[in-house]
């Protein structure tokens, strides 16, 4: 496969906000001059993931994760650099000169594109199925039943499977794909004797995309109501893009919805998703049937940290489904929930009684989880002491999963009004449970504080090398010189000019600094000053990592300060004085290193006049240390 030609590259990297990219993924708020998130790499409590719009970078101060917008692609779908690119060119219309739909396209791409390649065909394929194909009036009539419009169906790709045995198959390899992708995929199945026919077949398809767009797999449901042996809904098996317990059903079309609304409606099916979108309600996704995972609350945590699931009319199925909801309170997210009438779920509801009313039903019966469990345990257990003291139990260990000790004395007193039982015994049963699992710290009453827990004594510091040490300096320079390269300082020089004029006889010892200080020389050498794109857009993976952890700074001053005339100098007030410094201690440094050198050679010399010559070398470079120390102010040389 041909290259991205680098003016498209480049292209590609000038019209790529990294506000917009991040914000694709994670509900980004601003504080200072920055935006921050909890990290989508990680989890976390707090927001430690921070996006700089003016270096067009982000940064994760837990995980270490830094980068630009093609990098940022790159970490969060697991996809190689030029597919990186070609999302972000998708994303911005912007036309990939080597991008052609020759069939050898798909044998040229690594195994994980090819992948994408081949579902994307079959997305399209179902679809045109659907739009053109004789058969798929079919589809079509089964979707306008269901109450799905023309642009419903349009948004959400659905397609259809003739019934055939090898339509997709026949057509993928027609047009060049590999019979080994579509295995992998699961769209063909291959028997012993070599036999290939396709999974889906006579089915109207879901195609399911991960957050990025990208189709992943289908969920395809039958049209025919006299087979028995076939399921009904029949999903992709398991593949390298495809993950159930990573995806959720609609989160692509949802989540902007869901970050502008800061909540997340779960529901069931897909034809919950689709009915909810067509009647304005666009915040919603679905776990297509399985058990909810850490994975996907995770996913839901990267726009919002409200969640509310709406049960069908099904006791038997909502008591089924109440442990996965555990498992949200324990990723700290909060947790609403609306139960419809007996023998309804979303879909049926909102045709039943119209977008507006039903608006307005998940408003009025929105309670939160805890509420909800506990009055429906109290309820089954009403006269019966043994069925009460099991839901109590239940109950507890509900609460038990929630990490803010607020909201769990919140529950336990609410929980102890709605059974009518002393709050106090709740907390000991919840003290129990946590010395049995010793998952969370034991409290006791919820108008005291948690018991005091005695912090581990901090271990002895290892003293840092003379390369830790030597490396910490140099990276200081380069720090410097990639974010004021062009500032001028108090001598009339700029950072650049000051700092390589001081170092020019001074070699860099660690290989990263040393190629980046280059890199700055190098672009000074052609006239230009050196900017923070050149290095987080450079080739080198190394190279843009290191220039972001750089140009990435944790702290900001409080706008408070201003508002109160309260004066601060910043790092650029004092840049001339912290240039200087910086330069100082580098060279300090080496002197150091340089008199331990000569030490050494000092011990192995037995001639008299050599001896007095290494001693000479040594006073002067003692002299230099002391000169060098007297301007830093250090008083003990060590």
């Amino acid at each position: 496969m041909s290259l991205i030609p680098k003016e498209t590259v480049d292209q590609i990297l000038a019209q790529a906000d990294i506000t917009e990219v991040v914000g694709d993924f994670v509900s980004l708020k601003k504080k200072g001059q920055n935006l921050w998130a909890c990290c989508p790499f990680h989890h976390e409590k707090s927001p430690s993931f921070s996006v700089s719009p003016a270096k067009g970078i982000y940064k994760c101060f837990g995980c270490g994760k830094a980068g630009n917008s093609v990098q940022f692609i790159m970490d969060v779908e697991g996809t190689s650099f030029p597919e990186a690119l070609k999302y972000l060119a998708k994303k911005y219309s912007i036309e990939i000169p080597e991008d052609n739909p020759d069939p050898e396209y798909a044998r040229e791409q690594n195994e994980r594109d090819s992948l994408f390649i081949v579902s994307d065909f079959a997305n399209k394929h179902f679809q045109h199925n659907l739009h053109q194909h004789e058969q798929g009036g079919i589809g079509q009539s089964y979707l306008k039943q269901r109450g799905l419009g023309a642009h419903t169906i349009r948004k959400f790709e659905l397609g259809y499977s003739l019934d055939e045995w090898s339509n997709l198959t026949d057509a993928a390899l027609k047009a060049g794909y590999q019979q080994e992708y579509l295995e992998a995929t699961g769209l063909t199945i291959v028997k012993e004797e070599g036999k290939k026919y396709d999974r889906f077949r006579g089915r109207v398809m879901f195609p399911i995309h991960n957050v990025s767009g990208r189709v992943v797999g289908f969920g395809a449901r039958t049209l025919k109501t006299n087979d028995k042996k076939s399921p009904k809904y029949l999903n992709s098996p398991e593949s390298e893009i495809y993950h159930k317990s990573n995806v959720l059903y609609g989160l692509f079309q949802a989540k902007q919805a869901i970050r502008m609304q800061d909540l997340c409606y779960m529901v069931e099916g897909y034809l919950d998703v689709l009915s909810l979108h067509q009647g304005g309600i666009e915040n919603v996704v679905a776990s297509s049937g399985t058990s909810l995972t850490e994975g996907q609350i995770k996913l839901i945590a990267r726009y919002t940290q409200n969640i509310t699931v709406l049960y069908d009319g099904d006791a038997a199925g909502i008591k089924a489904s109440l442990r996965g909801i555990d498992l949200i309170l324990e990723n700290g997210l909060n947790v609403n929930v609306v139960t419809f009438p007996e023998g309804e779920d979303p879909d049926s509801y909102i045709h039943k009684v119209g977008d507006t009313a039903f608006k307005a039903y998940l408003q009025e019966h929105s309670q939160d989880f805890i509420s909800f469990k506990t009055s429906l345990y109290a309820a089954e257990a009403k006269g019966n002491p043994v069925k009460k003291a099991e839901a109590i139990r239940e109950i507890v260990a509900s609460i038990a999963k929630i990490p803010d000790s607020i909201q769990r004395t919140v529950f336990f007193r609410s929980c102890s009004l709605i059974f009518d039982i002393d709050e106090q015994v709740l907390i000991s049963e919840y003290n129990k449970m946590q010395l049995q699992g010793r998952q969370q710290p034991k409290i006791g009453s919820p108008r005291e504080p948690e018991t005091y827990r005695p912090v581990a004594e901090p271990e002895e510091e290892k003293p840092v090398s003379d390369e830790e040490t030597l490396k910490r300096y140099e990276r200081e320079i380069v720090r410097m010189l990639l974010n004021y390269p062009n500032r001028m300082l108090e001598d009339g020089l700029t950072t650049c000019q000051y700092m390589l004029e001081q170092l020019e006889d001074v070699e860099f010892r660690t290989p990263l600094y040393s190629r980046l200080l280059n890199l700055v020389k190098d672009k000074l050498c052609t006239g230009v000053v050196p900017s923070a794109e050149d290095f987080v857009n450079f080739p080198d993976q190394e190279i843009r990592t290191e220039a972001t952890n750089l140009l990435s700074d944790p702290y900001e001053l409080s706008h408070n300060w201003e508002t109160h005339q309260i004066y601060v100098p910043t790092e650029v007030d004092l840049l001339s004085y912290g240039a200087e410094r910086a330069v100082l201690r580098l060279k300090w440094r080496n002197v150091q290193l340089l008199i331990k050198t000569e030490m050494e050679k000092l011990r192995l010399v037995t001639d008299p006049s050599e001896q007095d010559r290494q001693l000479q070398v040594l006073l002067a470079l003692k002299s230099f240390e002391k000169q060098i120390g007297d301007m830093l102010g250090i008083v003990v040389n060590k």
